[in-house]
């Protein structure tokens, strides 16, 4: 069961010129940053309980953030929906006609479990199911 919004990703093109934005600008808590390898992907995390903020930029200028960039510059990437079974959630939502971006979920930050559903299912916006390291 979907469980409360995890976070958004907002795709940046300078990790750390947007991590000092956050901080400085906004003054919001930084809670560090994570290299996502199977994602090719750098992010940074600031949290707005219950919620959080996600910057992600491409590891090493590859993977999709790196396409992302190249053809919208920075910008809302995606909703990331936070799931206590992850598993059950897909089987569900598969069942309901949605298309999925891979076969099954995968780790992501944190060890969390992840999964996107593409696009086309839900009016054109990318999203995330996410079952924290704790919660699998």
């Amino acid at each position: 069961m979907i469980t409360a919004l995890d976070h958004i990703a907002i795709a940046v093109p300078d990790l750390d010129a947007s991590i000092k934005r956050f901080m400085e600008d906004f003054g919001l808590k930084f809670e560090g940053k994570e290299d996502v390898a199977s994602a090719k992907t750098s992010t940074a995390f600031f949290p707005l309980p219950p919620t959080s903020i996600e910057l992600v930029h491409p590891l090493n200028g590859e993977g999709p953030i790196a396409g992302y960039l190249e053809k919208k510059g920075g910008g809302i990437h995606h909703l990331c929906f936070r799931s206590d079974d992850i598993n059950a959630d897909v089987a569900m939502l598969k069942d309901k006609g949605y298309q999925f971006l891979s076969d099954a979920p995968s780790k992501g930050a944190h060890n969390s479990m992840v999964i996107f559903i593409h696009p086309k299912s839900c009016d054109g916006v990318l999203i995330e199911l996410n079952q924290p390291a704790e919660e699998h």
